[in-house]
């Protein structure tokens, strides 16, 4: 079966007046269907460079991009998009937030609308609805901002840090949340981190970058020896210690 994704030979630099800032450099990987593909890699090495050229904002020097036809074909399964903040508009409800993409995508059917009132439902978040964002805490903001991207059915999730601004016991509950509801959902997920040890509860393959400009150092696949792996029971694993280990020695290289 073709990947979901396939990156290949991806190069990209910044311009500015003072010169060129080259961000990537031939990098090459895939991401399968139901996978979550973890990306970690030395500090301003170019891994939000990625999400942004794999979502479109910008586009490769050279090299390609490709999607599967299930992802292409009329927009029907878009890629969603969770960033570092949530950015909830703290003018319009949580229930208003979850709608935007929707109704910016003049996608209001009733189909669509009844799966976010069941995400409502479904992840805790019913009884606050008509609550501004402000009046939430951090882990029920990004619930809120999870149903907003899942509301226009993604096929692919790029995470971009998303538990980045969570104290850690909230980082710790969240990630739980958001992983267990994304295997429910059979969701393909890149997730962006500078969290090793996240991205080994979270991932089941971790792409490891050089330093800028980027490049593919080495893709680690991750064998947990628990049953019904999530973030929290993952770090209990017996070879977990083991991959942090190399990955920790991968970026000090």
């Amino acid at each position: 079966m073709k990947p979901l994704l396939d990156v290949r030979n991806v190069s990209y630099s910044y311009h500015t007046l003072s010169g060129e800032t080259k961000a990537l450099d031939g990098l090459s990987f895939q991401v399968d269907f139901n996978e979550f593909l973890g990306i970690i890699g030395p500090s301003g090495c170019g891994k939000s460079t990625i999400l942004s050229l794999i979502f479109g904002l910008i586009s490769p020097e050279s090299g390609e991009i490709k999607v599967h036809d299930a992802l292409c074909r009329d927009h029907s399964m878009p890629i969603g998009y969770m960033l570092q903040k949530d950015h909830l508009l703290e003018w319009r409800t949580i229930y208003e937030n979850a709608m935007l993409g929707l109704e910016i995508n003049h996608q209001l059917s009733p189909a669509r609308i009844k799966a976010v009132h069941q995400m409502f439902k479904d992840y805790g978040l019913e009884h606050f609805k008509d609550a501004r964002p402000s009046q939430l805490s951090g882990g029920m903001r990004q619930r809120a901002a999870l149903i907003r991207t899942l509301a226009l059915n993604p096929g692919l999730l790029l995470l971009d840090e998303p538990f980045s601004a969570l104290d850690y016991q909230t980082r710790l509950n969240v990630s739980e949340d958001i992983y267990t509801i994304l295997r429910k959902k059979h969701k393909s997920a890149i997730l962006v981190t500078h969290d090793i040890s996240e991205a080994i509860s979270f991932c089941d393959r971790i792409v490891v970058l050089t330093d800028r400009p980027a490049a593919v150092r080495e893709i680690v696949p991750i064998h947990l020896s628990v049953d019904e792996k999530t973030p929290l029971k993952a770090r209990s694993a017996k070879e977990f210690q083991d991959y942090f280990n190399r990955l920790w020695g991968d970026l000090n290289a």
